[in-house]
């Protein structure tokens, strides 16, 4: 530098901490993220609901559960989600030591997700959900299909997988189900 030029002072060694502390914080956080490789399959409903176990969950055995799940979203070609999310919460509860009867569940059904419940799809195509709903309804979840969505959609009672109940409506299958205790999972 020439003389009597201004220029920047050397960083103290205080810079240089603060500097390298949001470095620091994350290489410490890095053992404590959950990468897909850290999921596995349940017990309750196997290749669906996959989870990643939690060291000391905030749930006991004790734990009891009246969850109703509302599912209306469907994406042609593939399981449906919201329903892989109620098998997750099957395999978390009885991975944190819940009993299954102190887990009971429910999903009603409609809109689009509707398809999601024929035994095949209406153009002859294999339903990719089927399995998923079968093992759900066989491990106890009560599946409810709005009989509104059932008649604009053309679904016959004989058209879906068994197990499977028509209500009045999504509207009334809900009133019903808080009226017994259920809570509603916004998930």
């Amino acid at each position: 530098m020439l003389p009597g030029t201004i220029h920047p002072p050397e960083p103290s060694a205080m810079r240089r901490t603060f500097a390298l502390l949001p470095v620091l914080i994350a290489l410490a956080a890095a053992p404590a993220l959950a990468g897909p490789q850290d999921f596995q399959e349940g017990a309750v409903i196997p290749g669906y609901g996959k989870f990643a176990p939690v060291t000391d969950p905030s749930i006991t055995p004790a734990s009891v559960f009246k969850i109703v799940y509302d599912v209306s979203a469907a994406e042609a070609g593939k399981p449906n989600a919201s329903l892989d999310r109620v098998a997750r919460f099957l395999n978390m509860a009885a991975a944190a030591g819940v009993p299954a009867g102190n887990v009971q569940l429910a999903v009603v059904v409609h809109g689009p997700a509707t398809e999601d419940l024929r035994k095949t799809l209406k153009d002859g195509s294999p339903n990719l959900s089927a399995e998923l709903v079968t093992a759900l309804i066989e491990a106890g979840v009560s599946v409810q299909l709005c009989g509104q969505a059932a008649v604009m959609r053309d679904a016959a009672a004989e058209d879906l997988i068994e197990g499977v109940t028509i209500t009045l409506s999504a509207m009334t299958a809900h009133a019903q189900l808080q009226q017994q205790g259920y809570t509603l999972n916004p998930f």
